[in-house]
């Protein structure tokens, strides 16, 4: 029986039992404590916890789940993985036990063609709670004496295993399992407490009955009372189920993923065995192929509801799925980009039941697949830093330490994960404290680089205390100056009572017409005055909801606390900063016309004359797609469209398809500002200009990445673009006169110089090469023979690369044959030295290794360096040392 079938008879038989279907929510949980539904009643929390009402009494769902506490596991045994499916039925205040257990009963036991699932009675195991004293007697009663399962087969447990609760005051109350017997060859018999491989959980049902006070532990809480509501939530593994029904060993061989599994080994050349044994020798490969046929499930289905790769939160755990699966098809000898292979297989297996993954199947795989491609990127970088890490550390018999992994991480983008199954595959731990010290350290910076950006708004106290006078009167939508009074001056955090000229404060009114920072437009500026003070507004935050914070300095007098005022907005810098915003959500809007719906905005910044807009997008835009979007939002500013802002309520907002950013948090009534109508239409609390003409125009400046699957364009407006071309036009007239051409032909002549210069360098090179080369016959007479090994450390002189090096070290390495050769190279490049080491065989069965003799010469010079043992290279700060670098390389072969 196929999954899809699975899941619709689940359907079909609860809905004909009076419940509602309810379709899977998203993996990208709306709880905010969750990265993701991890189980089938997520959804349904708010319902099962008395938070909001339900909407019917009875539901069913078949949710899809993403679990990755135990990835490392995934591959090993038969029933772990990190993307599932649970199908659930809940009851919210109507039936319990009884129908619950009845229900269960007969869907898995029901004939084929009575739309049951047909499993053997007498294969059927179930447990009950009974812990001590505390027995669910109603359970084993029903399981007994109605069901007529034998006593034998109902075991009872403890709070451990089969007693549910939130983990904190709430609901809770016993569960009961329901396990399949796989038979005798696949362990002991006995039941689940004797063997959970052979009897595989399959369906667990929930009494949600008590009211928990004090809840200590999973284990260790008060009863306070019965619930007034009881409820009803179980969870039926879907694959597990299609494991037993359709006969696999494992949920990796169920038809949703066995074609991924089939695939990646034809693509590795291997035969799939589906053996579970680590001393099977095949072992290795089918926990990587199961594992691979996983984690692209996973993948596929994460981005398919939104999420992008990065290095946090969610981002971060799709990334590791992708990375993981390509990293093993590697360890197989797949060295070639394999999600183009694998990622349509999964989708042809998923869309019989998620039509989204072909639907949307061209920025999945636009998502993934530029994942794979900087991974490979990484990888080529990052490994033979991390092998030379492994190397020195296994020669100094010591770990990897904490410095090597967070420089692996931070500067090279080399997940930490890989780098410790790299290190334990190598037979080393890694220094994992230190590497969270660091990191901590790295994110103690930002956080204190963020705060000091918003004002050093780290202690809201006294902020707070202003707020309690309530909300400061926004009225810089429709006015730029006005009258208000003060609420409060702070100096260093703390409230006083007047500030002094010269003196930086941070002042709050009771309203104002200055904009604080906030949807990425950047806050306003300009003057507060009154009676015998000017105080100069350089920046307005709001470090607490609803409360417009001033950071100014005095320029003259002495401003006294409770005083009135006069604020002015400075009115140039106001609508250059609108033009930038409104040309933001033109931005926007001529993004998705050209790219899809699915370049949606990530983030964005606007001052004066200048933008910066973030979006979803996985590939760098040509420079065709750059102009295009530049002409459509030129158009649109020449069209002269009328600015609209209305306040109406989200869901109204919603309707109309107003656009939100992800994450942003929203009241309940909401601004909307739409351009062309519907074409663009966003919810926003910025300030704009009336209409679209207004922004004058708009140059794009650039397009580049900002970490995987995000794009980020710059653009200047208004006078600051006109000024840009300006500056172009007068740069492309001086050209043309230097160049004695008309305008239209400065590129080519330009091109023409460059190639005309590269051949130039080309020559160069090759005749400075070609002369290194000539010395070589001279160099040959300054080897020396230390003990058994010859040694030739000479000093190179002025060089232009270190490639140059390299090649006098290999050619000079081939003229000395095969007895034992060392050639240690140092020249000088841009002022720095540059240090190249190789040997031949014979020296390293001597010892004498390259990328050690690098670190004897860097050691001098003030650098560092590494490499292979064959051929190593390195830098250093002290050109004035190389003959003490050469010494300290004959002193190195003279001591062995």
């Amino acid at each position: 029986m196929k999954t899809q079938e699975i899941a619709r008879r689940w359907v079909d038989f609860f809905v004909a039992k009076g419940h509602t279907a309810v379709p899977s929510a998203s993996l990208v949980s709306s709880d905010p404590s969750l990265l993701f539904t991890v189980a089938g009643m997520v959804p349904f929390i708010p319902y099962l916890t008395a938070q909001e009402e339900a909407p019917y009494t009875r539901a069913t769902s078949v949710q899809k789940c993403i679990r990755t506490g135990d990835i490392e596991e995934v591959g090993k045994t038969s029933r772990h993985g990190t993307f599932f499916q649970m199908c659930g039925n809940f009851s919210f205040g109507d039936y319990f036990k009884r129908d619950a257990i009845h229900f269960a009963w007969e869907l898995l036991t029901g004939s084929l063609e009575d739309g049951g699932y047909g499993l053997d009675k007498d294969r059927l195991w179930v447990t009950v709670y009974e812990d001590g004293e505390e027995k669910d007697t109603e359970a084993r009663r029903i399981w007994e004496d109605e069901i007529g399962m034998p006593s034998e087969r109902v075991v009872g447990t403890g709070k451990e295993d089969n007693y549910w609760n939130t983990g904190q005051p709430g609901p809770g109350g016993p569960c009961s399992e329901i396990y399949y017997d796989r038979g005798p060859a696949y362990g002991l018999d006995g039941g689940p407490a004797v063997d959970e491989t052979r009897f595989v959980e399959i369906w667990n049902l929930v009494f949600m009955q008590y009211r928990l006070s004090a809840v200590r532990s999973k284990t260790d809480f008060d009863v306070a009372g019965e619930l007034p509501k009881r409820n009803i939530d179980t969870g039926l593994g879907l694959e597990r189920l299609a494991m037993i029904l359709q006969g696999v060993e494992n949920m990796y061989e169920t038809d949703q993923v066995r074609p991924v599994l089939d695939k990646a080994a034809e693509l590795a050349g291997i035969v799939y065995t589906s053996t579970e044994d680590p001393a099977d020798p095949n072992h290795a490969n089918d926990v990587r192929l199961r594992m691979i046929a996983d984690h692209i499930r996973s993948s596929l289905m994460l981005i398919s509801d939104g999420v992008t790769p990065g290095n946090e939160g969610r981002g971060y755990v799709l990334r590791r799925l992708i990375r993981r699966a390509v990293r093993a098809m590697r360890l197989m000898g797949v060295d070639t980009q394999v999600l183009p292979e694998l990622m349509p297989v999964s989708r042809d297996a998923m869309k019989g039941v998620y039509p989204i993954v072909a639907e949307d199947f061209e920025r999945i795989a636009r998502i993934a697949y530029a994942e794979e491609r900087a991974f490979s990127r990484t990888i080529a970088s990052g490994t033979i830093r991390l092998d030379d890490a492994l190397k020195s550390a296994k020669a100094e018999g010591a770990d990897l330490s904490g410095d090597d992994a967070f420089t692996l991480h931070d500067t090279f983008g080399f997940p930490i994960d890989l780098t410790l199954e790299i290190a334990s595959e190598a037979g080393l731990a890694v220094d994992e404290k230190r590497f969270r010290e660091l990191m901590t350290e790295q994110r103690t910076r930002a956080q204190k680089d963020a705060k000091a950006k918003k004002g050093g708004h780290a202690d809201l106290t006294v902020f707070n205390q202003l707020a309690q006078s309530g909300k400061v009167n926004f009225t810089g939508y429709d006015t730029l100056v006005g009258e208000s009074k003060i609420r409060g001056i702070v100096s260093n955090g703390a409230l006083v009572n007047f500030a002094e000229q010269g003196q930086e404060i941070e002042l709050v009114l009771d309203e104002t017409p200055f904009y604080a920072e906030a949807g990425g437009q950047a806050g306003d500026i300009g003057l507060i005055t009154g009676d015998g003070f000017v105080l100069e507004v350089t920046d307005v935050q709001a470090p607490v909801k609803g409360l417009n914070v001033h950071k100014v300095i005095v320029r003259e007098g002495e401003l006294p606390t409770d005083a009135l005022v006069r604020t002015q907005v400075d009115a140039i810098r106001r609508h250059s900063g609108e033009q930038a915003h409104s040309a933001t959500h033109l931005v926007h809007a001529a993004l998705r016309e050209l790219l899809g719906e699915t370049a949606t905005q990530a983030g964005s910044f606007n001052k004066a004359g200048y933008l910066r807009f973030d979006f979803s997008w996985a590939e760098a835009l040509s420079a065709a797609a750059r102009a295009e979007v530049e002409e459509v939002v030129n158009l649109a500013i020449a069209s002269n469209h009328q600015v609209i802002t209305n306040e109406m309520a989200i869901a109204e907002a919603q309707q109309l398809g107003a656009m939100s950013l992800f994450g942003e948090k929203y009241g309940n009534a909401v601004r909307v500002v739409e351009m062309n109508g519907a074409w663009s239409r966003e919810l926003c609390g910025g300030t704009h200009v009336p209409s679209t003409s207004r922004i004058g125009q708009l140059t794009l400046l650039s397009e580049a990445s900002v970490g995987s699957g995000n794009r980020r364009v710059e653009a200047l407006v208004g006078m600051e673009a006109f000024r840009h071309g300006a500056a172009e036009r007068a740069l492309v007239s001086e050209l043309s006169g230097l160049f004695r051409v008309p305008s239209n032909q400065v590129s080519e002549r330009v091109n023409d110089t460059v190639a005309k210069l590269k051949a130039a360098e080309k020559q160069i090179a090759e005749l400075k090469s070609a002369a290194m080369l000539a010395q070589s016959a001279s160099l040959l007479e300054k080897v020396q023979s230390i003990g058994n090994t010859r040694l030739l450390a000479h000093n190179a002189g002025e060089i232009d690369s270190a490639d140059a090096l390299r090649t006098m070290a290999l050619d000079l390495r081939g003229k000395l044959g095969a007895q034992a050769a060392v050639i240690v190279l140092i020249g000088v490049s841009n002022s720095r030295p540059l240090v190249l080491a190789v040997t031949n065989e014979e020296a390293r069965a001597n010892g004498f290794k390259a990328g050690a003799l690098v670190r004897t010469a860097t050691g001098v010079l003030g650098g560092g360096g590494g490499g292979k043992d064959d051929m190593a290279q390195g830098g250093g700060a002290d050109a004035s040392k190389i003959e003490d670098a050469l010494a300290a390389i004959r002193a190195a072969l003279a001591n062995g």
